[in-house]
C-alpha cells in the first residue's frame, strides 16, 4: 500500500477509473513529449532507458544541427546533397519511426484502457494514434524525402566528374534548353544561356546566346578545329551553320571527336557547343546543365505554376508549317501552369527568336525566385521526379553543397541580363570584338556592383 501511494504511475489504484484515466493521459503525454519516459515510470525500465537515450540523442543532434545551420550552413547542405549522408539519414529516421511505434504500443498497454473511464478510452486511443502519426509519420516522411533525394542526386549529378575552381572569380555554367520536337531530326538546343555566377557573392549574369549565331570562332585546342566543322578555326559553312546545329550533327556523325565526354558526365554534342560558345565569348565554361523543354512543363507544374507579367498577346501553337493556333496567352499578370509556360517560352509565330530568348530568360529568373525552401519541401516529390527526368548535367556531386549555398545567395540578388541580339549584334555577321567586349563589360559591372558577401 505504501508503494502504491508513493508511485501511483507504476502502482496505480486499478479500482479507481478516475485515477486510471488521469494516469492514462499522463502516460500518453509523456510518451509524446519525452519518448521512453512512460516506460521508465510505469513499465520496462530497460526499454525506457533505450527510448530516452535515443530521444536525448535526437534532441542534441537537432540543437547542433540548428546551430551549425546558422554558423556554417554548407555543412548541412553537404549532408542533404551527398548520397551516403542521405542514406545514413534515411536509416536513422526509419529506426526512430520503428522505435516510436514500439514505445507508443507499449504505452497503450501500460495505460490499461479497460480500467480507464468508458468515455476516455476512445479518446486516449485516438490521441495516441494521432501523436504516433505526428512522430513516426514525420520520421517516415523524412526517410522518404531522403530516399527520393538520394535517387535524384545519384541519377542527375555525376559522381565521376571532378570539381574545378572558379575562373577569374566566377563559375560559368552553360544552360541548354533542348528541344526534340516532332518537326526536328534529333535533339537541338533551342535556347542557350551562359549563367555566370560570382563565386563569393552569388551575383549572377545571364548571357543569352542566339541559336542562329553564325561564323563562330572555336576555342583554341578544340577537336573541331581542323575538322569539317571548323577547318580554319571558324564554324562557317553557309546558312546551315547556325551554332544550334552543332549539337545534333556531332551527336549524329562525329561523337568520336570527344571520346572522353561520356565518362565525364557530358556528351559530344554538349562539348562541341561549349567549345563554340567559349570561343565566341572568350570565357571558360566549367559545367553545363541541359533541360528537356518537352519536360519543362512538368517542373513548372511541380512548382505549382509560375507568375509572369505578360506584355503582349502570344499564340499557343501556330507555325510556318501551317499548324493552327490552339489558344492565346493574354497580356497582364498571369499565373501559368506548365503547358502555358512552355508555350510562353516557345511561342514565335507572331514574334521573333530574340523576343523568345528574352521570355525564356524571364521564366528562368521567375523559377529561380520561386525555389524557396518551403515551396520545395511541400512539393518535393513532384519537383524531384521532374528534375530527374528532364535535367542532365556534369556538375559533380562533390560541388552540390557549394552550389546550393551559392544559389540561395543568387536568389536574393538582382540578376543581370545580356542579350547578344540585334540591333547590338547581327547573328549572321557578328562583330566578335563587340561581342567579347560586351560580355567582359557585363561581368566587370556585376563584380563592381555586387554587395559584399555575408
Amino acid at each position: 500500500m505504501t508503494s502504491t501511494t508513493a508511485s501511483p504511475i507504476r502502482y496505480p489504484d486499478t479500482s479507481s477509473r478516475k485515477a486510471m484515466t488521469v494516469r492514462g493521459w499522463w502516460l500518453v503525454a509523456l510518451n509524446f513529449l519525452i519518448p521512453g519516459s512512460a516506460q521508465v515510470l510505469a513499465g520496462s525500465r530497460k526499454l525506457g532507458r533505450l527510448g530516452l537515450y535515443f530521444t536525448f540523442a535526437l534532441w542534441i543532434f537537432a540543437v547542433i544541427g540548428v546551430i551549425v545551420y546558422f554558423i556554417w550552413p554548407q555543412v548541412i547542405y553537404s549532408m542533404v546533397t551527398q548520397s551516403l549522408a542521405l542514406l545514413f539519414v534515411q536509416i536513422v529516421l526509419v529506426a526512430y519511426a520503428i522505435l516510436w511505434v514500439v514505445l507508443t504500443l507499449d504505452t497503450l498497454r501500460l495505460v490499461r484502457l479497460v480500467r480507464a473511464g468508458p468515455r476516455a478510452r476512445p479518446a486516449l486511443a485516438l490521441f495516441s494514434v494521432l501523436l504516433l502519426v505526428a512522430t513516426s509519420g514525420t520520421a517516415v516522411f523524412g526517410a522518404y524525402i531522403a530516399g527520393v533525394s538520394r535517387g535524384v542526386v545519384g541519377s542527375v549529378f555525376s559522381a565521376a566528374s571532378a570539381s574545378v575552381p572558379p575562373v577569374d572569380g566566377r563559375y560559368n555554367i552553360l544552360l541548354l534548353g533542348g528541344d526534340a520536337g516532332p518537326d526536328r531530326d534529333g535533339m537541338r538546343p533551342d535556347s542557350m544561356t551562359v549563367v555566370s555566377i560570382e563565386a563569393d557573392t552569388g551575383r549572377a549574369t545571364m548571357i543569352g546566346v542566339p541559336r542562329d549565331l553564325q561564323q563562330v570562332p572555336i576555342k583554341e585546342g578544340s577537336p573541331l578545329i581542323g575538322s569539317d566543322y571548323a577547318p580554319d578555326g571558324t564554324y562557317d559553312c553557309g546558312e546551315d551553320c547556325q551554332i544550334s546545329f552543332l549539337y545534333p550533327r556531332v551527336m549524329a556523325f562525329d561523337q568520336d571527336l570527344y571520346p572522353n565526354a561520356d565518362a565525364a558526365g557530358s556528351n559530344a554534342g554538349v562539348e562541341a557547343t561549349k567549345d563554340a560558345i567559349e570561343g565566341a565569348l572568350n570565357i571558360s565554361i566549367q559545367y553545363y546543365v541541359m533541360i528537356d523543354m518537352q519536360g519543362f512543363a512538368d517542373l513548372v507544374d511541380a512548382l505549382g505554376g509560375v507568375d509572369i507579367n505578360v506584355t503582349e498577346q502570344l499564340p499557343m501553337g501556330g507555325d510556318e508549317q501551317g499548324n493552327e493556333i490552339e489558344g492565346w496567352i493574354w497580356p497582364g499578370e498571369q499565373h501559368m501552369n506548365g503547358y502555358t509556360a512552355l508555350w510562353y517560352a516557345r511561342s514565335r509565330h507572331t514574334t521573333s527568336d530574340y523576343d523568345r530568348m528574352q521570355r525564356q530568360r524571364e521564366l528562368q529568373t521567375a523559377i529561380l525566385q520561386q525555389f524557396d525552401p518551403v515551396n520545395v519541401l511541400t512539393k518535393f516529390q513532384g519537383i524531384a521526379e521532374a528534375g530527374a527526368q528532364i535535367v542532365q548535367t556534369d556538375i559533380p556531386q562533390s560541388m552540390l553543397p557549394y552550389f546550393v549555398d551559392l544559389a540561395l545567395k543568387t536568389k536574393n540578388l538582382p540578376i543581370d541580363n545580356v542579350e547578344l541580339t540585334p540591333p547590338l549584334i547581327d547573328p549572321t555577321d557578328p562583330d566578335w570584338t563587340l561581342v567579347r567586349q560586351t560580355v567582359a563589360n557585363a561581368m566587370v559591372l556585376s563584380t563592381a556592383t555586387t554587395a559584399p558577401a555575408g
